[in-house]
């Protein structure tokens, strides 16, 4: 088209394609698969000229640099598209220096096979969202690129139903409301975040109280309006109402623990994670147009731990 004409090559092309993020269009041109009238261009930042012919090729997908690994995986659905599971607390999402394998990741390259059309020009799984190593509950995988990018595009648009169960200490006031504040890196420690006043990115986390356990503690129902690093471990811990079991912002004894009675006051004070779970995911079916609607129950220690705080508050609280 005329108005195309004096556009960045590699914004033109994504716009144009629609189901390859400008990244991924970026990296085709410069590894050689973009034509100009049967010439080929090479340089991302050229400008379209008009009355020109674009062809883009892609090559198929290269096997995945992280291998596939048989390990179990909870699927809730399936198709050609996607997949959604009940990822298990303990389970990292990706392979790290720290966590080369054994990963969500190395899981669905076996589960998936040849089932996964490409991500980045490889055979891999395209993670939308990422739960922490210790939060339990529903993720949704995408196994092909246009199905990862629509994804990636409803959540930054907050077009998708995220809902968390949690359990905290104290009882929030009031027993519902929501929290915002802005996260970032924390400035004193570089490997946590926090609520800060410069450098952050907006957010906001609703909350209301399901169940009150004395003053101890309380099981919360939480929704996200966005989706930040860490975001309802920061904003609760940011009220004084850190997650039981956080290892990272319950940073000392909770004085709420003094309000249990044994043995929930020790279940409570040695749970070994953050008692964070995502309870329920809802999204429209990029390929399908479909509402998809997905719930599934806290794991058996999060549940065991629910029941000892029933029953674990002082008479006199």
């Amino acid at each position: 088209m005329p108005g195309d004409s004096g556009q960045r090559l590699d914004k033109f092309l994504s716009e144009r394609i629609g189901t390859l993020s400008r990244s991924r269009v970026k990296g085709l041109i410069l590894d050689g698969f973009l034509r100009r009238d049967d010439i080929a261009a090479t340089d991302p930042a050229e400008l379209v000229k008009a009355g020109a012919t674009y062809t883009l090729r892609q090559p198929d997908p290269a096997p995945a640099i992280p291998l596939g690994e048989a390990i179990g995986l909870s699927i809730l659905y399936e198709d050609k598209f996607l997949l959604v599971l009940d990822k298990p607390a303990g389970l990292v999402v990706h392979p790290a220096p720290g966590n080369p394998d054994g990963t969500l990741v190395n899981a669905l390259i076996a589960h998936c096979g040849e089932s996964l059309t490409g991500i980045g020009g490889e055979r891999r799984p395209g993670i939308v969202h990422r739960l922490d190593k210790d939060t339990s509950g529903v993720m949704v995988v995408a196994k092909t690129e246009p199905v990862h990018v629509a994804l990636s595009a409803a959540f930054a648009a907050r077009d998708i139903d995220r809902q968390y169960k949690a359990l905290c200490w104290g009882l929030p006031e009031p027993k519902s409301g929501e929290v915002e504040g802005d996260i970032g890196r924390d400035p004193r420690e570089r490997k946590r975040m926090a609520v800060v006043t410069r450098n952050g990115k907006a957010a906001l986390t609703h909350y209301q109280v399901l169940r009150g356990f004395g003053l101890s503690a309380a099981l919360l129902s939480c929704k996200l309006a966005s989706g930040r690093t860490h975001q309802i471990r920061v904003h609760l811990a940011h009220i004084g109402h850190p997650l039981i079991g956080d290892p990272v912002y319950l940073r000392r004894k909770p004085a709420a623990a003094q309000h249990l009675q044994e043995p929930a006051r020790s279940l409570a004070l040695d749970f070994p994670r953050q008692a964070l779970h995502a309870e329920l995911l809802g999204f429209r079916h990029p390929a399908t147009g479909n509402q998809l609607h997905f719930e599934t129950a806290p794991p058996k220690d999060f549940q065991q731990l629910t029941h000892a705080l029933e029953t674990g508050p002082k008479q006199s609280d």
